[in-house]
């Protein structure tokens, strides 16, 4: 048997439901993922939902991480706000600390936190917000690991000021040519294929490289984990070609907190 040389987690984004409005397949994509970063009813989600994904992220023997969005239900938190550094590091504890609430009432610990949608976008180039996103983590849970993308403010930030991270690409995003996402407003932005979100996933793992629309190459460097977004139609299929796919190139799949 051929032994597997590489370590990769695979994340996505669970627990999006909120009442009766229902997103995603949560209970299905379990179990061919190793972190879940799961909402905190801001963005979306609410508390029913939250113990719900905990629960079955707790059977699966999945990680489960906090996923922090801007007070934005009705954009989903992919809108872009200005809030105030004193509300944004609130709103931030208030997320983290609902979801370790939960967390440990299943006796599961928090491995991550993610920021969400625009949140996170807007950090990965602003110091500021990252550092505030990041103040806010260490006075929750300095020990919680901040996802953030390759060569953004955010990861510059969290090197400085000592806080664990790790760097994250999107297997089912398209890149643009300065490495950053293709917003959801124009076309081709989400990829559906599962056999070349695999491919994609294979390359940014093995070369530390993405290809972009134009069909250039994007330097990501080292990439510790790689997210498939629950919301996404085939989010199911992607993750378990994805999974496949990294047996079969020897890539091994852990949650980032075991390697890290």
């Amino acid at each position: 048997m051929v032994s597997l040389k590489r370590k990769i987690d695979l994340n996505c984004d669970l627990g999006e439901s909120y009442g009766r409005f229902k997103v995603g397949r949560d209970k299905e994509i379990m179990p061919y993922i190793t972190s879940a970063n799961i909402a905190c009813g801001f963005h979306a989600g609410d508390p029913v939902t939250m113990a719900r994904t905990v629960e079955l992220a707790k059977q699966s023997k999945v990680a489960v991480g906090a996923h922090p969005g801007y007070p934005d239900l009705m954009g989903f938190g992919r809108r872009e706000m200005k809030l105030t550094t004193e509300e944004m590091k609130s709103y931030i504890i208030y997320q983290i600390g609902a979801l370790q609430a939960f967390s440990k009432s299943l006796n599961m610990k928090l491995q991550h936190v993610k920021p969400h949608g625009a949140l996170y976008d807007m950090a990965s180039k602003d110091e500021n917000l990252s550092r505030t996103i990041i103040e806010a983590i260490q006075q929750a849970n300095p020990k919680l690991i901040l996802f953030a993308p390759p060569r953004s403010l955010t990861a510059k930030a969290a090197e400085k000021m000592g806080q664990p991270f790790a760097l994250e690409a999107f297997a089912d995003r398209a890149y643009n040519e300065d490495g950053t996402l293709v917003p959801r407003s124009q076309p081709n932005a989400v990829i559906f294929d599962p056999n070349l979100v695999a491919e994609r996933a294979v390359q940014m793992i093995n070369e530390g490289t993405v290809s972009a629309l134009n069909d250039t190459t994007v330097q990501l460097g080292e990439v510790h984990t790689i997210c498939v977004h629950g919301d996404t139609e085939t989010a199911v299929e992607l993750a378990k070609s994805l999974r496949a796919k990294l047996r079969q190139a020897r890539i091994e799949v852990q949650s980032v907190g075991r390697f890290l």
